[in-house]
């Protein structure tokens, strides 16, 4: 009989040392994360940037492939844990978005996921403090649905119908413009 162990502290009070050692003894702890691991690199403030970085690579080696889908539960704490020590340009920031949603739809293909209900996109995340629905689970097309994943291969639902509105008035007023050439011969 294996005994359970548990980490009982927070990810972003650790030391460097102590960060290897969870890493690599994380199968012994139920309560090991590794998304709280990659968000406490952002938060801690006991080792510097460089221990930072080094902890990540470090955590690459056991958790590239839950990293990489962290891409699609959190890309905002994905593109700030790809970018530590980096100082990036309003350009380089775009590129880095972009690039992340050419992975998050190529992982959901791959995968063979059609829903888009992932971590931050499953939750009301509302700028406003005081929003009663902030971090209520939504569905997919809920109207509080703040943001939602889009692709630009993603067809517009609305389109088709616009389309055939359009054609049907074209079609009255071809309609009205023979009646009308007709009556005025």
């Amino acid at each position: 009989m294996q005994l359970s162990l548990q980490i009982n502290r927070k990810f972003n009070a650790l030391s460097l040392e102590e960060y290897i050692y969870f890493i690599d003894n994380y199968k012994k702890y139920t309560d090991f994360n590794t998304l709280g691991l990659y968000r406490s690199l952002l938060e801690n403030s006991i080792i510097n940037t460089t221990e930072k970085i080094e902890v990540r690579e470090y955590a690459h080696r056991t958790f590239k492939k839950s990293f990489d889908f962290l891409q699609i539960k959190d890309p905002v704490t994905f593109l700030e844990v790809s970018s530590l020590g980096q100082e990036l340009t309003k350009a380089d920031r775009a590129q880095l978005w972009y690039e992340i949603r050419e992975n998050q739809q190529k992982i959901l293909t791959d995968k063979k996921i059609k829903h888009r209900n992932f971590g931050q996109y499953s939750k009301h995340n509302c700028r406003d403090e005081n929003c009663i629905w902030n971090g209520f689970m939504i569905k997919q097309e809920s109207w509080l649905r703040e943001w939602s994943m889009y692709f630009d291969s993603d067809k517009n639902p609305w389109s088709a119908k616009c389309k055939s509105i359009c054609r049907k008035s074209d079609r009255k007023l071809k309609k009205q413009i023979i009646v009308w050439e007709l009556e005025n011969e």
